[in-house]
C-alpha cells in the first residue's frame, strides 16, 4: 500500500495564530496534575540562589578582612582576626553544602515531574490517535506518527523538567545577584545590567533562528522514519524486486537533508554559547577596567572589586544556562506544535450523547437465547435479528469523488449475501461503512431498523465479526489473540477453537494456547494466522458475520475443515461474503454485483447466469481460466 505524504507546511505558515505563551499553556493542564512537586521545586530555588549569590560577597569580605579595608563589615572588624576569618570560611562551606544538597534534590524532583508529564502526554496522545477515524491513517504515514509519539513527546517532558523550571531558576539567580551587586556598588552593577540588553536581544534572535531550523529538522526526521518503517514492513518486496540500492539512495538523500537541518540547529545553538562566552569575558574586562579606575580614585576597595569580578562571572553563568534551557524550550515549542497538530485532529466518528443503548441491550442480551431457541425448534431457523439496510448511501474517500453511489439494498435476517465485482467496485468500502470505520457522505445505514450512528461503536462492533483476508496477530500468546482482552475464560477459548476445527492445530504448537507469538505472528504461516481469526470471530458469537476472502490463505485440506465449521457458524446469522472466486459463493441466498460503486445486478447464481450480465461475464472468464 502506498503512503501519501502531505505537503510540508513551512514554519511561517504553521500555527502563526499561536504565540509561544499560548503554546506553553497547552501544557499547563499537565503541569497542574503535578502542581505540588513543581511548587516544591520552585521553593527550593530560593536557598540555592541565595547560597550562590552570597559566595562572591564572602570572598570579597575575606579579602577586605585580610587587607583591613574599610569595606569590611563592622561586626567582623570587632572580632579577632582569626575568629572573623574562620566565621567567613564556615559560612562559605555552609553555602557550598546548601547548593550541593538542594541542587541535587531539586534536579531529581524536576526530572521526575518531567518524566511523569511525558508519560501523561504520551498516554493521552496514544488514546487520541487510536480514537481517530481510519481516514486519518489513510493520509498520515506511520513513521510520522511514531516520531510524534516518541521523540517529540520526550522533548515535551524536558520543557518542564529542564526548560521552564530551569529558566525560573536562572532568572531568580540573576535577580538575586543583581540585588547584591547594586547593594555593593550601583555604578558597576548598572554597567553590567546595561550590557545584558544587547546580549538578550542577540540571544532572542539566535533562538528564533534555532526554532525554525529545529522545526524543519523534526519534519525531516519524520520523513526519515516513514521511509525506514516502509522499508522494514515491505522488506519482502524490497528484496524480491532488488530495490535495496534504489531505496538506499532515497534514504541517503533524506538522511542528508536531515543532517543539513540538524547542522543549522547546532550552528544557532553553539552561536549562543560562543556569544555569551565572549560577552562574559568582555564584562569581566569592563569590571576590571572600570573598577580599577575607581580603585585608583579610592572610590572602591580591592575586596569589593574582587566580589564584582566574581559576580560578573556568576551573572553570565545563569544567562548562559538560561540560553541553553531556552533552546530546550524552543525545541519543546516545536514539539508542542507537532503534537498539538495530532491532538487537534478531530475525532470524526463519535458516539452520540444519547445512543440507542436500551434497544441494543435487549437484542444483545437475548441473542444467545434466541439462537439457542431457534436451533432447538427447527433445523432451518429463521432468526429475527441481523437485518442490514442501506438507504441512498453515498461515500467518497475524497470530496466529490464518490466510490459508493446511491446504494440501496436490504439484507434480511439470517440471509447469506455475496458481494462481487471488479477491483475498485466498492465491496470493501461497504464493509467499512457497515462497521462504521467511515461515515457515509449521504444517506444512512440501519441494523435491525436502527441507524448505526445512534449506536455505541463498541456495541455495534460486538454485534458483528469481520474476518479479513489476512489475519492480524498481536505480540502475545495464542489465547490472548483469540480473546483480545475481552475477558473470555479458557474454556470458552477452547470451545471456540473446537467449533472452528482448529483445536488440534493449536495443541500442536510448542506451548499450546500459551505459545508466544511474535509481532504480526511472524512465527506462524498465513494459513495458521487465518485459522486464529476464525476462532476470534466464533468466540464472540456475532449476529452478523462478514467474510472478506477469508479462506484465500488456506490450503485445500484446511479450507475443507474450516468450511465445515463455517457452515455451523453461519446458522442463524446474517452473513456478507466478499469473494473473488465465484465458485465459493454458489450456495448463498443472493449475490450483489457491484460496478463503480453501484449495485447493477442481484439474485442467486442461476438467476444471474441466465441474466447474462456482468456476473455471467466474470463467471465465464473464471471458468475459462480453470
Amino acid at each position: 500500500m502506498s503512503i501519501s505524504i502531505p505537503r510540508k507546511k513551512s514554519h511561517s505558515e504553521y500555527r502563526q495564530r499561536e504565540n509561544d505563551w499560548r503554546l506553553f499553556l497547552r501544557l499547563a493542564p499537565y503541569g497542574r496534575r503535578h502542581v505540588r512537586s513543581l511548587a516544591l521545586s520552585i521553593v527550593l530555588l530560593v536557598p540555592v540562589a541565595l547560597a550562590n549569590a552570597v559566595q562572591p560577597l564572602l570572598i570579597g569580605q575575606i579579602i577586605s578582612l585580610i587587607r583591613k579595608e574599610p569595606s569590611t563589615y563592622e561586626f567582623l572588624r570587632n572580632l579577632p582576626f582569626w575568629s572573623a576569618l574562620h566565621l567567613l570560611e564556615g559560612v562559605f562551606v555552609v553555602t557550598v553544602i546548601i547548593r550541593l544538597i538542594f541542587t541535587g534534590f531539586q534536579g531529581y524532583l524536576v526530572q521526575k515531574v518531567g518524566q511523569q508529564i511525558t508519560a501523561d502526554i504520551r498516554q493521552d496522545l496514544f488514546h487520541h490517535v487510536t480514537s481517530l477515524a481510519v481516514r486519518f491513517f489513510d493520509r498520515t504515514p506511520v513513521g510520522k506518527l511514531i516520531t510524534r509519539l516518541t521523540s517529540d513527546v520526550e522533548v515535551l517532558g524536558d520543557v518542564f523538567a529542564t526548560g521552564a523550571i530551569g529558566i525560573v531558576s536562572d532568572l531568580f539567580s540573576m535577580l538575586v545577584i543583581l540585588g547584591f551587586m547594586f547593594s555593593l556598588q550601583w555604578k558597576l552593577a548598572l554597567m553590567l545590567l546595561l550590557m545584558l540588553i544587547p546580549v538578550s536581544a542577540l540571544i532572542i534572535y539566535f533562538q528564533q533562528q534555532y526554532r525554525k531550523a529545529n522545526y524543519k529538522s523534526r519534519e525531516e526526521l519524520s520523513i526519515l522514519n516513514s521511509q525506514l518503517q516502509e522499508n522494514i514492513v515491505g522488506i519482502n518486496v524490497v528484496q524480491l524486486f532488488r530495490r535495496e540500492k534504489f531505496n538506499a539512495e532515497l534514504f541517503r538523500k533524506s538522511n542528508k537533508r536531515y543532517v543539513k537541518e540538524v547542522d543549522k540547529t547546532i550552528f544557532h545553538d553553539t552561536a549562543v554559547s560562543a556569544t555569551l562566552e565572549w560577552i562574559s569575558l568582555v564584562a569581566i574586562a569592563a569590571v576590571l577596567w572600570t573598577g580599577g579606575y575607581f580603585l585608583l580614585q579610592k572610590n572602591l576597595t580591592f575586596g569589593i572589586l574582587s566580589s564584582f569580578v566574581l559576580y560578573a562571572e556568576k551573572l553570565f553563568q545563569p544567562l548562559q544556562q538560561f540560553a541553553e534551557k531556552f533552546t530546550v524550550i524552543q525545541s519543546g515549542f516545536t514539539a508542542i506544535e507537532r503534537v498539538s497538530d495530532i491532538l487537534d485532529e478531530p475525532i470524526e466518528i463519535r458516539d452520540r450523547a444519547n445512543p440507542r443503548v436500551s434497544v441494543l441491550d435487549v437484542q444483545f442480551g437475548y441473542i444467545d437465547e434466541i439462537v439457542d431457541h431457534l436451533d432447538s425448534e427447527t433445523e432451518n431457523p429463521k432468526p429475527q435479528l441481523g437485518e442490514i439496510k442501506f438507504e441512498h448511501v453515498w461515500f467518497g474517500y475524497k470530496e466529490d469523488d464518490y466510490v459508493i453511489k446511491d446504494l440501496n439494498f436490504t439484507i434480511h435476517p439470517g440471509e447469506k449475501i455475496a458481494l462481487v465485482g471488479p477491483t475498485g467496485a466498492g465491496k470493501t468500502t461497504i464493509i467499512r461503512l457497515l462497521c462504521r470505520l467511515y461515515e457515509p457522505s449521504q444517506g444512512r445505514i440501519l441494523v435491525d431498523g436502527i441507524d448505526i450512528r445512534e449506536l455505541l461503536q463498541a456495541e455495534l462492533r460486538r454485534y458483528m465479526a469481520v474476518i479479513l483476508q489476512e489475519g492480524f496477530l498481536f505480540a502475545g500468546d495464542v489465547k490472548s489473540n483469540i480473546t483480545l482482552a475481552d475477558g473470555y475464560s479458557f474454556e470458552e477459548v477452547r470451545q471456540a477453537a473446537e467449533k472452528t476445527n482448529i483445536a488440534q492445530f493449536i495443541e500442536e504448537l510448542p506451548q499450546g494456547y500459551d505459545t508466544q507469538l511474535r509481532e504480526r505472528g511472524t512465527n506462524l504461516s498465513s494459513g495458521q494466522k487465518q485459522l486464529l481469526a476464525f476462532a476470534r470471530a466464533a468466540i464472540r458469537n456475532p449476529q452478523i458475520l462478514v467474510l472478506d476472502e477469508a479462506t484465500a490463505s488456506l490450503d485445500v485440506g484446511t479450507e475443507a475443515l474450516i468450511q465445515q465449521a463455517l457452515n455451523q457458524l453461519l446458522i442463524g446469522r446474517t452473513a456478507i461474503v466478499i469473494a473473488h472466486r465465484l465458485s465459493t459463493i454458489r450456495n448463498v441466498d443472493r449475490i450483489f454485483v457491484l460496478k463503480r460503486g453501484e449495485l447493477i445486478e442481484q439474485g442467486n447464481h442461476e438467476q444471474l447466469i441466465q441474466l447474462g450480465g456482468l456476473y455471467a461475464t466474470l463467471h465465464n472468464l473464471q471458468m475459462l481460466g480453470t
